[in-house]
């Protein structure tokens, strides 16, 4: 059974940084894709960055520059690096796994992604 735990949420002001985390098992992490989601009150969940078996990234253009996502085989942790964060980055992060772990990444088909974890809140405020 896969279980995902997110952490690392907080509030910051808009310029700030965050590192959020999330611990897996029971999932081929270390060959396997990993999404991080988000969603805003009132919005769909959006895709936010994606790293694939080989360590290939995708990010939403949103984000591009700002964010990065990594991986820490050894922890089987999926982190999400979040720098010169806006107020429109505010939203629950979720990290998702696909049902099939060969999945390429797939950001704009969250149907894809049968695993989830609770969710870690940002909030970006001026």
């Amino acid at each position: 059974q896969v279980r995902l735990v997110e952490s690392g949420g907080a509030s910051v002001l808009a310029g700030g940084s965050l590192r959020l985390s999330c611990a897996v098992s029971g999932y081929p992490f270390s060959s396997g894709t990993m999404t991080w989601f988000r969603q805003a009150p009132g919005k769909e969940r959006e895709g936010v960055a994606c790293i694939d078996g080989g360590g290939s990234t995708t990010y939403a253009d949103s984000v591009k520059g700002r964010f990065t996502i990594s991986k820490d085989n050894a922890e089987n942790t999926l982190s999400l690096q979040m720098n010169s964060l806006k107020p429109n980055d505010t939203a629950m992060y979720y990290c998702a796994a696909p049902a099939f772990s060969h999945y390429s990444c797939a950001l704009t088909r969250p149907a894809r992604y049968i695993s989830w974890g609770q969710g870690t809140q940002v909030t970006v405020s001026t």
